[in-house]
């Protein structure tokens, strides 16, 4: 009788648990059984692990990649995200290689890849915001400037910047948007489009020898707001000469100067600045403000080039305003995708 309560407890009450641990177990010992024993798996991979160290280098210390050569150091911080892709590359080669080396020093890279970007995978966006602003580079040659207009309308934005207009596009960008928008300014080959008030709109300087750049201060219901536009020069990738950026990088210093005089306390800054907020070269403006991409929204939100965005180069800047969400529209007939955002303006509450 004794013996047979004792059957019937350990049967009863430790097998669930055991079967577990004996089917962890044998899980364990099929992917690890062929290692064990072999002292090669911490000799083997060493190029691997190599490779794994040189690549948390550069993503650490990227800034410190010199520009003196074809500006490679903007290259690298234009494409940074995407370093990150050779990481599961290096984690299937170790495994093949059988190598606890290589896959040990893989850890390095993935730790300074979330230490960098892990915050752009969680969407930050929010539910409120007082005004919506959008901003698309329309490209010249876009064959539909109409269809493109009314798809950056119905974003909602209540302010909209478009650039690379050309003069022969624009009457038709103004015929489209005008039963949207009532106020709207157009400088060069950049515009503003607003639902409220424009004053105090100028050209903005930035040393090309013609106008790409504005300033409008949009009076909103909640108060004044100075909004920039910018179409910084574009960049080039030569075999012969690296990545030309030299021009881009005098304009986005004499915006940044710009900004940095600027009187009023909120501001907005729309456009494309043909480089990413890791771009060591736009500093001059980046230091002043913040993206609202990655304050409050939702992934990387790429938007260049339109059919396989690689880089957000079409950026939404702010200071002294909140941004609440953050986000990309469709494609339209252009090579760049617009972008928008939610924005709180009223931050007393």
């Amino acid at each position: 009788m004794a013996q047979q309560a004792y059957m019937e407890e350990t049967d009863n009450g430790g097998s669930g648990p055991e079967r577990r641990d004996s089917r962890f177990r044998r899980l364990l010992d099929r992917l690890t059984g062929p290692w064990r024993g072999d002292p090669r798996i911490w000799r083997r991979g060493l190029v691997l692990a190599a490779l794994a160290l040189v690549l948390a280098l550069i993503m650490l210390m990227h800034s410190r990649i010199p520009n003196r050569i074809g500006n490679f150091g903007s290259l690298t911080e234009t494409f940074l995200p995407w370093l990150g892709l050779a990481i599961p590359v290096l984690l299937v080669l170790g495994f093949v290689r059988k190598s606890a080396t290589a896959l040990i020093a893989v850890i390095l890279p993935a730790v300074v890849w979330l230490n960098l970007f892990g915050g752009l995978l969680t969407d930050k966006a929010g539910a409120g915001g007082d005004l919506t602003v959008a901003t698309h580079n329309v490209n010249a040659d876009n064959p539909d400037p109409s269809d493109t207009a009314r798809d950056v309308a119905a974003s909602g934005a209540d302010v909209v910047a478009l650039e690379e207009l050309t003069s022969a596009a624009v009457p038709t960008y103004e015929k489209a948007l005008a039963g949207t928008y009532k106020y709207h300014s157009v400088q060069g080959t950049v515009g503003l489009w607003s639902k409220y008030p424009l004053s105090g709109v100028k050209p903005v300087d930035i040393k090309l020898g013609w106008t790409r750049a504005m300033r409008a201060t949009v009076t909103t219901p909640e108060g004044q707001v100075a909004f920039y536009v910018a179409h910084l020069p574009s960049v080039r990738v030569k075999m012969e000469a690296g990545f030309t950026a030299r021009q881009r990088d005098k304009s986005a210093d004499a915006l940044g100067e710009a900004i940095a005089d600027e009187p009023l306390e909120r501001v907005v800054l729309l456009g494309d600045l043909n480089g990413t907020m890791n771009d060591r070269a736009l500093n001059a403006v980046t230091s002043q403000l913040r993206s609202t991409q990655g304050a409050a929204g939702s992934g990387f939100g790429f938007s260049w080039p339109a059919s396989f965005p690689m880089a957000r180069i079409d950026q939404i800047l702010v200071k002294g305003v909140e941004p609440e969400s953050s986000w990309t529209l469709p494609e339209t007939g252009s090579d760049h995708l617009p972008v928008a955002a939610s924005l709180m303006v009223d931050t007393s509450s």
